[in-house]
């Protein structure tokens, strides 16, 4: 059964390059891009201030609503790296194409590097980085249909690579079955 909605979706952890690699792949599929955390951050303010001013829990509501419509609008969507702890989430990305992105500690280091997320504020990112991952992983992997690592070469390698599976595939309601 085809799905209602032909979103080809990026999830993997901070810093893996969902948003980067994401607004390529829509330009070389000729689709459009939305990144949830962007549409978020437009609609309710900086993501940073969310969280000091009403909490994790809050901001996950906001990204909740915010996947919900990215996923109807079609299109090529990047979440956020923590998306996927919402079952709704995880259940209404199985009627879609989804790419976990995956990247190596010692690379996403550099690309972390003065950043303002956070869940990786204070000291030490990187530990935090590494148990946040560990602790999504598994949900990353549930949910994906194909992997692919952001850790070397070229980004258009992956941009490539990416686009010419999407252009092989059908969105399906039950690919996860």
């Amino acid at each position: 059964m085809t799905s209602s909605s032909d979103s080809l979706v990026l999830i993997g952890p901070m810093g893996a390059g969902k948003t980067s690699i994401g607004r390529r792949v829509a330009k070389a599929l000729g689709t459009t891009f939305t990144d949830t955390d962007a549409a978020l951050a437009r609609e309710h303010g900086a993501i940073p201030q969310i969280f000091t001013d009403h909490g994790e829990a809050h901001f996950r509501r906001l990204e909740r609503e915010a996947v919900r419509t990215s996923l109807g609008s079609g299109g090529v969507v990047s979440l956020g790296g923590g998306a996927i702890l919402d079952p709704s989430t995880r259940a209404d990305l199985a009627a879609h194409r989804v790419v976990f992105l995956t990247v190596e500690p010692r690379v996403v280091a550099s690309r972390l590097r003065d950043d303002s997320r956070p869940l990786l504020a204070g000291d030490d990112a990187m530990t935090r980085w590494l148990a946040i991952y560990a602790e999504r992983r598994p949900l990353y992997e549930e949910v994906a249909d194909v992997t692919f690592d952001t850790s070397t070469g070229p980004l258009q390698a992956a941009v490539e690579a990416i686009a010419a599976w999407a252009r092989t595939t059908i969105p399906t309601e039950e690919q996860h079955a």
